[in-house]
């Protein structure tokens, strides 16, 4: 599945303009208004499985129209826009952080949230939404590392692997900027979420150091190249894709690095000028329900949030897949990604300086 971390266009989100006022769909009384007999929804494709939203309208009487987007950057500016007419979006943990700065989103109330307390406990006041003001996590994943070991030869266990000569041509970095920065980070014993321009600047001695052993950059048809063994190893993302090749091949398989690797999150949030505000928690808690939230793994491949819903899943095969729930053990060093502020132009530098090499 795609994943996600574009942030070579997070600059272009955070010199939008400003939002233009919008009136409230609730009345000062706190009743809500005709907007609340429908929903709007912006969200990842592929992440809202048709049975989730069939089942709240069923239940709820509620209309739901469902669009979706297939990065962050072009949500963001969709809402950023003004008027946008939706309610829920679905955005990653740093595009939180980058709405909240632009008040585009509600803080959430939680004395009207039933089952919040299902959620994984590593979701719940996570470092990029302190409390989960802001957002309540849907499914998640990681960034590490798939390989083939018929042709490896070994075990992998971390980004070291990935700068042995004894794999020249035969190892892929994903085609993200910030993806790839990870593993530079990582390698040096330093952090994912670094802002530091002398530790980036070490981060792109590295990526320039393996540039020379690379296949190339790639962040589509990558699984099917390890998968077949065009590829021994290449930096990936968990879900869909990855799946797939690790259920295909049993010499195929997914980790996260010793250094660490990455969590990212997808999360509801309530759009900061809803018209439909008493809809939105109705969907807020219907997705909270373990039974509802069990439908992210079993229709679209995904690692629930949920804590509660993992004993409801019916493909517990799903469950077992480390390219769709990571062990618990393997994300003690995992970190979110989140924005980089400022210091983005650091990485920007230094990736112009790896692709031009």
């Amino acid at each position: 599945m795609k994943r996600r971390t574009a942030f070579t266009a997070v600059m272009a989100a955070t010199t939008m303009v400003a939002l233009s006022a919008c009136s409230s769909g609730t009345g000062s009384d706190g009743s809500s208004d005709s907007g609340d007999q429908t929903l709007n929804i912006y969200a990842w494709s592929g992440e809202i499985p048709d049975a989730v939203i069939d089942g709240f309208e069923e239940e709820t009487g509620i209309s739901v129209t469902l669009d979706t987007f297939d990065s962050n950057e072009t949500m963001i500016s969709k809402l950023a826009a003004g008027n946008s007419g939706y309610d829920i979006v679905e955005p990653s943990q740093y595009a939180v952080q980058l709405m909240v700065e632009r008040d585009l989103l509600a803080e959430i109330d939680k004395s009207r949230l039933e089952g919040f307390d299902n959620l994984t406990e590593k979701f719940v006041d996570p470092s990029f939404d302190p409390d989960n003001t802001y957002s309540i996590p849907w499914a998640w994943g990681t960034t590490g590392i798939l390989y083939n070991e018929a042709c490896t030869g070994r075990e992998i266990t971390g980004w070291s692997d990935m700068w042995d000569e004894e794999f020249s041509g035969k190892i892929y970095m994903l085609d993200n900027m910030l993806s790839a920065y990870i593993a530079g980070l990582q390698i040096n014993g330093l952090s994912a979420t670094s802002t530091d321009e002398a530790e980036i600047e070490t981060a792109t001695d590295s990526l320039l150091e393996q540039k020379p052993l690379l296949a190339g950059y790639n962040s589509e048809n990558y699984a099917d190249l390890v998968g077949s063994g065009d590829a021994c190893i290449a930096e990936a993302y968990s879900g869909t894709t990855a799946a797939l090749a690790v259920e295909s091949n049993p010499d195929v398989h997914y980790i996260l690095p010793e250094e660490g690797g990455t969590l990212w999150t997808d999360s509801f949030s309530i759009v900061s000028d809803t018209d439909s505000e008493d809809a939105a928690y109705q969907w807020l808690n219907y997705t909270l329900r373990p039974e509802v939230a069990a439908l992210a793994t079993d229709e679209a491949s995904l690692a629930s949030a949920n804590g509660a819903a993992l004993e409801l899943i019916s493909d517990q095969s799903m469950v077992d897949n480390p390219a769709v729930y990571a062990p618990e053990s393997a994300l003690e060093n995992a970190e979110f990604i989140v924005d980089p502020g400022e210091a983005l132009s650091y990485f920007q530098a230094g990736w112009t300086r790896v692709r031009a090499s």
